[in-house]
């Protein structure tokens, strides 16, 4: 890994595209229900290769690795938890390949998901043994060749703690979100504005962070805004927001986001001070094309307050807009003033 092609990018570019889904893409391409991602790397790499590929020709400039379960406390429920440093560096070298063949600098992020269990107090999960596991992962994406580490979906701070401390041993930058899924916060309570102060304080090397995930592309947005106004200018901000909303149509779930939203979704992030966007589940490469093309159109406009991402986006939680500083509750005046003001900036 090239110590400097972390910040070298940052330096020369305003804003970075980073990928889209992994688990939807590859159910596209055959990974059954209940079965590990992470195998793949070894059973099916060219399937791996191919995906990336696909995100890098959409106009990624980050891709993540193919590790998010990669502990061995997720790998022990498909009982390959003895083979960690295998299958993440396997996913980290096949990242690395495609790429390194690339036309443009693409920078590679070593995909570190949450372990499954539930951390002390509320849980039995200690934070060393946790930390342990993240470490054991880092150290084998960076064996690999990634440029980065990227701590993704965690919930309770308790387990950003230990990914950070795990991961930081690996010697890299890391970046780390969270998921905001909760009416406006964590699964384990925490909301966006909180977060500012406990990236800081727990992930050594934090080079970025954000939120990815959650409910849909709104919600997402209102967090960062949430985040923004806590963060100090030179924070780099990361927004990874699932592709429009869940919903469970003939037996399958679908993501309701069509190309055109995801593009409004990355120019309404930029617009709040993400400097990295990217799509979390149900975002495939046709997305990314759009949200990458109209990233590269886009200027920069005034932050949108929160009933223009509901314009353009869709419905919030009650808890991110709450979190964003609006409520419900305003004056009738109040709001008919901010929607006049939202329209006039859309004009």
């Amino acid at each position: 890994m090239s110590p400097n092609r972390w910040e070298k990018i940052l330096d020369e570019r305003d804003w970075l595209l980073a990928d889209g889904a992994t688990g939807t893409n590859y159910f596209a391409m055959g990974l059954q229900s209940g079965d590990s991602p992470e195998l793949w790397n070894v059973d099916h790499p060219e399937r791996v290769a191919s995906l990336h590929r696909q995100f890098v020709e959409s106009g990624a400039d980050i891709i993540l690795t193919n590790s998010f379960g990669g502990s061995a406390y997720r790998l022990k429920l498909h009982q390959a938890e003895s083979r960690v440093s295998e299958l993440n560096s396997a996913a980290a070298q096949i990242a690395r390949g495609v790429a390194d063949v690339s036309d443009r600098q693409v920078i590679v992020a070593g995909s570190i998901g949450p372990t499954g269990e539930i951390l002390e107090p509320v849980g039995s999960l200690s934070i060393s043994d946790a930390a342990a596991a993240f470490e054991e992962q880092a150290a084998a994406l960076v064996e690999g060749g990634v440029d980065l580490i990227w701590l993704e979906t965690m919930s309770s701070k308790e387990e950003l703690q230990a990914a950070g401390v795990g991961a930081a041993k690996a010697g890299v930058p890391i970046v780390a979100t969270m998921t905001f899924d909760t009416n406006g916060s964590t699964m384990m309570g925490v909301p966006p504005a909180q977060l500012v102060d406990i990236y800081h304080q727990t992930v050594p090397r934090l080079a970025a962070y954000g939120a990815n995930c959650g409910v849909g592309a709104a919600d997402l947005v209102g967090t960062i805004a949430a985040m923004r106004r806590h963060a100090s200018a030179d924070d780099i901000l990361v927004a990874k927001g699932n592709c429009g909303i869940p919903q469970f149509v003939d037996g399958e779930i679908k993501y309701s986001g069509t190309p055109e939203l995801m593009g409004q979704y990355a120019c309404l992030a930029r617009d709040i001070g993400a400097r990295i966007i990217g799509g979390c589940c149900g975002t495939t490469p046709i997305h990314l094309a759009a949200m990458r093309d109209a990233l590269v159109a886009h200027q920069v406009r005034t932050p949108p307050e929160i009933d223009t991402i509901v314009d353009m986006l869709g419905p919030v939680t009650a808890g991110t807009r709450t979190a964003c500083g609006f409520t419900d509750s305003l004056p009738e005046t109040d709001r008919n003033a901010r929607r006049s003001r939202n329209s006039r900036r859309r004009k």
